[in-house]
């Protein structure tokens, strides 16, 4: 296995470091912004959110009027991290005790049970924190009095869970919470971006949180104390899985194992039972079972006694008894090896894990972030985290099938970031005449509606291909050899949407005729040539979209311009497979530059010799602003400083 990422980091130990109150530096980030009523945290996993939470609560409770807290997490094992933790001895003014009767991840009993604890919580006249999951805060609050939840604090743990989308219960509690009462709101999320491409929050929404608080990993793990690096890598099998288990899983270190889903291609050889027995086979024998906790005792080959989970147990009751077991281990030597299939991802919390194997091609990027994280907590004696893939050998060259995962890294390097890299998905129509009857837009999805002039009528079959299928298709042109060899070629823009792409249509879907295949290709043409792209409005009204550099009005779209360029211009952009700190830093101020108003070199210099020695005396001991710093005004120096290094460095090479 060859690592195509490998990250060191500089051990600062800055990011680990508590200051007099207890607060790591994330934490303090957040508590400095405790007294808005609404907050957005965007920080990675291990960067101590549950505690941040932990800091504005109590705040919130002591001394800004706020009557209750209601912490909710997505499932019932995260819970743990919200069990009764010291602060007053590092300094704080209270320690986090939760009533056992009030913490619901703790407690047995249905969720109708539940659902009335929490009901009995908001009218009790002394309690003040209770700690449930997402599914049995909306379950609780359905329907009930909007009077009731005024003054009320609600941390949301792993806020991704929520989005836009009109049918996500989460996001219109959120909606609800921020339209009809006055209650606190703190949303966390080490991913602040979804699998389905809808958006977590919409503008007006998202408007009521800024400016947000971003904490990213170049901040985290640049300031570990013990962990230095962190690599990224792929391994491939041909025939199933299990015959590569071998190369990759090393016994010696602490490590979490994903199997693949049994409906999954790689899956689907083997139940997942077999699987599990097979793992245990190659890490050695079951010498003993402790069956008060679910734990089996094996025997590798050169005699050590290590100790190995299975969360794939079908049994309710097994599964409780390893679940109680790891949220109550507190050493090393607890656990050595957890296989798992669909739990241990978001929110688990093992500090000791230094090796995460996760088998077959996880569509979900939360997903992988979320996995990634698990082992890139710092902890005494660990010095590197490592993430592994465990994918199918593609019928390709190995040139081929770097440049494929090098696509996957690039976006995993911007969700790094904690940035919301899924592009708005766009639903397109065809421009007719009035007195002709138009094409439905997809429901739901009015707001992203482009009308095309020349774009094909889709039919039900087509239709059903275009909602169900596009996000396939799109991954299926990316990664076809043909398309990446005519992306690098000059003028090769009619090659690829007239001749390759219809290609892949027809070999998808044989039975469609040519009209619908060329129906569904101009479809995938337009959300290609479309991503990440943004809608502007000039002053009269129009609006446009910028592709392949030049501006377009919206109103004049046609399927024919889209035919010209080159689709994939942006996609493929080179990206270092070394994402060390620098790197992602240079990443972070790409993305805040396309994100913002566009520097002039005149903004850059009044910026840089007017305002920066403003900014250095309110701020004494820093040399200058970061682009994570929650001012948009120090974002803005920050950028200029970056903008102004770049000049120099044209103009170096200019004179060379």
């Amino acid at each position: 296995m060859t690592n195509l990422v490998e990250v060191q980091y500089a051990q600062t130990g800055k990011s680990s470091n508590t200051d007099n109150l207890g607060m790591r530096e994330m934490q303090a980030m957040v508590y400095a912004q405790r007294h808005r009523q609404h907050l957005l945290v965007k920080a990675p996993p291990a960067s101590g959110k549950s505690r941040a939470m932990m800091f504005v609560a109590l705040d919130k409770l002591a001394n800004q009027g706020v009557r209750k807290v209601i912490v909710a997490v997505p499932q019932q094992n995260i819970g743990r991290s919200f069990n009764d933790t010291p602060l007053k001895k590092f300094g704080f003014f209270e320690d986090w005790r939760v009533a056992p009767y009030w913490n619901l991840c703790m407690a047995a009993g249905s969720e109708n049970s539940k659902k009335s604890i929490v009901r009995e919580f908001l009218d009790h006249p002394t309690a003040t924190k209770l700690v449930c999951t997402h599914a049995t805060l909306l379950n609780s609050l359905n329907g009930i009095d909007a009077r009731k939840l005024d003054n009320v604090f609600f941390g949301i743990d792993e806020f991704h869970h929520g989005s836009a989308d009109e049918d996500n219960r989460l996001g219109t509690l959120i909606r609800r919470l921020l339209n009809e009462t006055s209650a606190h709101i703190l949303a966390m999320t080490g991913s602040y971006f979804r699998g389905d491409a809808v958006p977590v929050m919409r503008p007006e929404d998202e408007a009521m949180f800024q400016p947000t608080i971003n904490y990213n990993y170049y901040q985290q793990l640049n300031g570990y104390k013990w962990l230095k690096s962190l690599g990224i890598g792929y391994s491939f099998f041909k025939s199933n899985y299990l015959t590569a288990i071998p190369d990759v899983l090393d016994t010696t270190k602490k490590t979490l194992i994903h199997i693949p889903q049994p409906n999954s291609k790689t899956g689907a050889f083997m139940n997942k039972h077999d699987q599990v027995a097979e793992i245990i086979k190659y890490v050695g024998e079951i010498e003993s079972q402790d069956y008060n906790n679910c734990i089996y005792n094996v025997r590798t080959a050169d005699g050590r006694l290590l100790k190995v989970g299975n969360l794939v147990e079908d049994k309710a009751e097994q599964r409780a008894l390893l679940q109680s077991y790891l949220q109550r281990m507190n050493s090393r030597d607890s656990l050595d090896i957890l296989i798992a299939l669909g739990t241990a991802k978001e929110g688990f919390d093992w500090e000791w894990c230094e090796h995460c194997i996760t088998i077959g091609i996880r569509a979900s990027l939360t997903e992988v972030v979320q996995i990634i994280g698990r082992c890139t907590r710092d902890c005494e004696g660990k010095t590197h985290a490592q993430f592994t893939n465990l994918i199918p050998c593609p019928d390709a060259a190995q040139d081929d099938v770097s440049m494929a995962v090098n696509d996957f890294l690039k976006a995993i390097s911007a969700s790094l970031l904690m940035e919301q890299v899924m592009a708005p998905k766009w639903n397109f129509k065809t421009k007719i005449d009035d007195e002709e009857k138009p094409e439905e837009p997809i429901p739901g999805e009015d707001d992203h509606v482009i009308e095309v002039k020349g774009l094909p009528t889709l039919n039900e079959k087509t239709k059903a291909i275009v909602e169900n299928d596009r996000d396939t298709l799109v991954a299926t042109t990316l990664s076809d050899k043909n398309i990446r060899e005519a992306i690098i070629g000059e003028g090769m823009a009619e090659m690829i949407t007239e001749v390759y792409i219809p290609k892949i249509i027809r070999d998808t879907y044989p039975d469609l005729n040519e009209e619908e295949t060329d129906a569904v290709a101009n479809h995938t043409i337009l959300t290609i040539a479309m991503q990440g792209e943004q809608v502007t409005v000039d002053d009269s009204g129009n609006k446009f979209i910028k592709i392949a550099n030049k501006f377009v009005n919206l109103n004049d779209l046609d399927i024919n311009l889209i035919a010209e360029i080159n689709p994939f211009q942006r996609a493929y952009e080179v990206v270092s497979k070394s994402l060390t700190p620098e790197v992602l830093r240079t990443i972070q101020y790409a993305i805040e530059d396309k994100r913002s108003e566009k520097l002039t070199d005149e903004e850059a210099i009044l910026l840089f010799t007017k305002y920066l020695p403003k900014w250095r005396e309110e701020n004494p001991g820093k040399t200058k602003p970061e682009i994570t710093d929650s001012d948009p005004l120090a974002r803005r120096i920050a950028m200029a400083i970056e903008h102004l290094r770049n000049l120099k460095r044209q103009r170096l090479a200019q004179q060379r």
